[in-house]
Parts: C-alpha cells; sequence; structure tokens
C-alpha cells in the first residue's frame, strides 16, 4: 500500500500548475483587455468617433443652409418677399386683404398696411 501512495503523489506532483506565470499571464490580459488603452475602451472611442463625426456632418449641412440663406437674404428680392408675406404677414401696395370669419389674423398684425417691400 504504500507503493501506491508514493505513486499518487508522484503523479500529483507532475501536474502542478505554475501558479506564478499563469497569474502573470491573466494580469496582462486582463490590462489588455480593461486597462486605459484596452480593447474595450479602443471599441468605445471608435464609437463615439463615429458619432461624432456624424455631428460634425450635420453641423456644416446646417451652416451650408444658413450661408445659402444668407446670401438669399442679401440678393434675392424675391425670397425677402415671400420671407415678409409669409412672417410678417405683410401685402404689397394696390393689394387688397381679406380676412374671413374663423380665421385668426397675421402674427404681427400689419395685415392691414400697405408698405414697399424692399
Amino acid at each position: 500500500m504504500a507503493a501506491t501512495k508514493n505513486t499518487s503523489s508522484e503523479s500529483g506532483s507532475g501536474r502542478r500548475i505554475p501558479w506564478l506565470p499563469v497569474s502573470i499571464i491573466l494580469f496582462i490580459l486582463a490590462a489588455a483587455l480593461f486597462g486605459e488603452k484596452g480593447v474595450l475602451r479602443m471599441l468605445q472611442s471608435r464609437r463615439q468617433k463615429v458619432d461624432l463625426e456624424q455631428q460634425v456632418a450635420e453641423k456644416q449641412k446646417t451652416i451650408s443652409d444658413l450661408k445659402t440663406e444668407i446670401s438669399k437674404l442679401k440678393t434675392d428680392r424675391i425670397y425677402i418677399e415671400t420671407l415678409a408675406r409669409k412672417e410678417l404677414g405683410m401685402v404689397g401696395d394696390g393689394e387688397i386683404v381679406y380676412q374671413f370669419p374663423g380665421e385668426a389674423p397675421p402674427s404681427s398684425g400689419t395685415a392691414g398696411n400697405s408698405g414697399t417691400l424692399p
């Protein structure tokens, strides 16, 4: 029986796991995944970059639209007249405004004024 115990203890020592190298490897893997410059942080940064690029594209579109409107306001008399009629309720010379019951008056109350539009 003594020989059996020696054999089992010898085979047990042959399967011994070297804990120090395994723990070092696990530490390196954890740092690579969850560290400040880890894989998860990199993926999060890439998603954030895509979102920011989309926001930049939207802002550039808005800027382009506003530049176009500024240009129209500086040069296009028909555009200015359309805005004045729509937003200010203005009318041109010789035009008559009819208001019917149930309709709300224009927002600025200048519908009855007959002024010259630029």
